[in-house]
């Protein structure tokens, strides 16, 4: 496996790197680079490599820059002492999101899941896609919410979220964040009429719209905290069993 480490502080870097050779002696870690303008050199360069690192504030600017300046396939896990960048981070190549002073475990971790990542990106068949996607299911595009005496048709791309009090289900719209009660349960939702690529459950009580999203937090316990333009009644928090495939659910 090759390694780059994108990172302006050399104590960070060499850190860094002692810690991915600790857990595999066999990666090959590439020359650090410091800064938007060496890293954009570098993926124009042709120079491939298997995994990145990216410190997010270098020292002339935000990481983020890169991406806008070169169209990156490599999978980025980012690091930063800030916990603010999470969202924007899985919505460019990000795989993980390690903060620092970076964990050894967390860091394992973000590796093991890179293989894992790689593992079904090889076995990926584009005849299988291809039948998949002939036959995969037709996913609801409106509900019927009732307002009084009266009947309204919702369209899925205004609903913020779901989700459930006790017995009854809510779903949320983007446009006034009224709540209107619907006749269906979340597990009937989330296994068969949304979208699992626009709609994710991040608990037993919520399923939460990609669209609306305005930050992901990191939280106690591993956690994340999503927030949301239209609110739901509580915190919204990602169950740790889920915060792995939600952050793959960020990222696709």
């Amino acid at each position: 496996m090759k390694v780059l480490i994108v990172e302006d502080e050399p104590i960070s870097s060499e850190r860094l790197r002692e810690q991915i050779k600790s857990f595999d002696k066999q990666i090959e870690v590439h020359t650090p680079l410091d800064s938007i303008k060496d890293t954009v050199d570098f993926f124009r360069s042709g120079v491939e490599v298997d995994v990145a690192f990216f410190d997010i504030q270098l020292s002339d600017g935000s990481s983020f820059e890169v991406f806008s300046q070169v169209n990156i396939s490599t999978p980025i896990i980012f690091t930063t002492a800030y916990d603010q960048y999470a969202l924007q981070a899985f919505k460019v190549n990000s795989i993980d999101y390690l903060l620092k002073p970076i964990d050894y475990k967390e860091l394992s971790a973000a590796l093991i899941q890179y293989k894992n990542f790689h593992e079904r990106q090889r076995s990926y068949d584009p005849l299988l896609q291809s039948i998949y996607q002939q036959l995969r299911p037709q996913y609801k595009k409106r509900f019927l919410v009732k307002i009084g005496d009266n009947y309204q048709s919702k369209s899925i791309e205004d609903i913020a979220l779901f989700y459930a009090d006790g017995k009854t289900t809510y779903l949320i719209t983007t446009g006034s964040s009224r709540r209107y009660i619907i006749d269906y349960t979340l597990e009937t939702l989330e296994s068969k009429m949304l979208d699992p690529s626009q709609f994710f459950r991040i608990n037993r009580k919520f399923i939460v719209n990609v669209d609306a999203l305005s930050e992901v937090k990191s939280y106690v316990n591993g956690r994340l905290k999503v927030l949301t333009s239209h609110p739901g009644p509580s915190d919204m928090i990602v169950s740790r069993e889920r915060v792995n495939d939600f952050k793959i659910w960020l990222n696709q």
